[in-house]
Formats: structure tokens, sequence, C-alpha cells
């Protein structure tokens, strides 16, 4: 048997994390979207991935009342076999502020994937990648603060205008692509794919579409979205 297969897929609880419980007494928007610009210039747009991917991970957050729960979902990537996942639970430290979402769900993503077994070859986010007004979203500082290849992979469109170049549809801001809009089923909404950090815009489109099964959503993050929802219904009973 592979010994990647030898992992238990069962989600596994995480205590609270003591890291992410003190309040955050001053937040200011200005310099968290200026940190966010200085974050975007550290993005590595060019492929940095192993010649043969073997494991993709996604990496969803839900919530209940003052708690985000993080999980991770880490699938063989021929197969998209579920192999291993993990939670993190952490206290929300801030309010949701549209732009500001990765500050907001960063503690509780970190938390969860520091616990893997597995090392994941590229994780998916639910969120923004560059296709952010500050290039840098949900996926982008995610994969910034892990230092791995992220792909953001969002439902709706933040910004960026869909333009057909080709036989692709394209997000173009200010004349310069920043994302795709994917059609991964038929008959259905599209998603919004735009890089992370460590891989090209043409790769990020090709491992979100090898990665959808019977949803819109890729698997890895269909997943990584179930698990967390399962754990977040637990946290409220």
């Amino acid at each position: 048997m592979n010994k990647l297969r030898q992992r238990s897929a069962s989600p596994v609880k995480v205590k609270l994390m003591d890291t992410a419980t003190a309040p955050i007494r001053k937040f200011s928007i200005s310099k968290a979207h200026k940190a966010q610009t200085n974050l975007s210039k550290k993005i590595i747009l060019e492929d940095k991935l192993p010649e043969k991917i073997n494991l993709v991970a996604g990496v969803d957050i839900a919530y209940a009342g003052e708690l985000a729960i993080g999980a991770v979902a880490v699938l063989d990537y021929e197969s998209l076999e579920l192999l291993e996942s993990q939670t993190a639970t952490c206290r929300v430290k801030l309010p949701y502020i549209p732009t500001l979402l990765s500050f907001r769900e960063i503690p509780s993503a970190v938390a969860c994937i520091r616990r893997l077994k597995l090392q994941p070859d590229v994780f998916l986010a639910d969120g923004q990648g560059v296709a952010h007004p500050y290039r840098c979203g949900f996926a982008s500082h995610l994969g910034l603060a892990i230092g791995k290849p992220t792909i953001g992979v969002a439902k709706s469109r933040l910004i960026g205008k869909p333009t057909e170049i080709g036989e692709e549809v394209f997000l173009v801001e200010n004349g310069k692509i920043i994302g795709s809009v994917v059609t991964t089923k038929e008959d259905s909404k599209p998603v919004y794919v735009s890089v992370g950090h460590l891989m090209s815009l043409e790769t990020a489109i090709k491992i979100a579409k090898h990665c959808v099964c019977n949803s819109r959503i890729p698997e890895p993050l269909l997943r990584a979205h179930k698990i967390a929802s399962k754990e977040r219904d637990l946290q409220k009973t």
C-alpha cells in the first residue's frame, strides 16, 4: 500500500489556539492596506512547483460566533482521494472588513496547516490571490506565510473586468491580466482563479481545472469546506 494512504483521513480536532485569543486593541485599516501592498511585492508569479505534483490541499474557514475554524484537506493529486485533514480553532481577532479578509483568516489557516503530517505540493485557498485591490488576497497572504505555492479560487469577483482573450476569459485591471474566469462545470457559475504565490496563472488554472470532480468547486476546497462546516456545527452544540 502506498505509504501516503496509510494516514487517517478523519478530521482531527484541535484545541483552541492560545496564540489567537488576545484581541487587537487598535487596528489601522490604512496600515493593513499598506502591509498588503508591501507583501504583494514579495509574491512570485513563476512556477516553483516540483516536476510532478503528488499532493494537493484545500484550505477553508468557517465561523461559529467569535470562533474561526480553519480546515485543510490533503488529497492525492491524481485520484483526488482524501489522505489527511486537520482543523484548528482560533478566536476571531477582527470583524469582517472588505479587502482585509486575510488578516481575519490567516491565524486558523496557518494553525491547521502546521498540524499536517503530509506536506502538500500546492494549496488551493477559498479566496482571492493577486486578483485583489492591493494585489494580496487571502491566497497570496497564505502562500507568503507558509512559503508554499498557493492558488486563489473565489466564488465571486472582487476586481478586474472579464475579458475574452483567445479561448479564455481573463480578469483585466488597468490593462494587466490579474486572474481568470474559469467555467469548471457546464451550466454552472464560474470560479475566479488567480495566482496566490510561487506559480504562473497558466499553471494555477490548469491545477484548478484538474481538481474538479462533480462540483464547480475544486475537490480539495469542497472537502475542506465540508470539514470546516462539520467542526463549526460541533462547536455550536
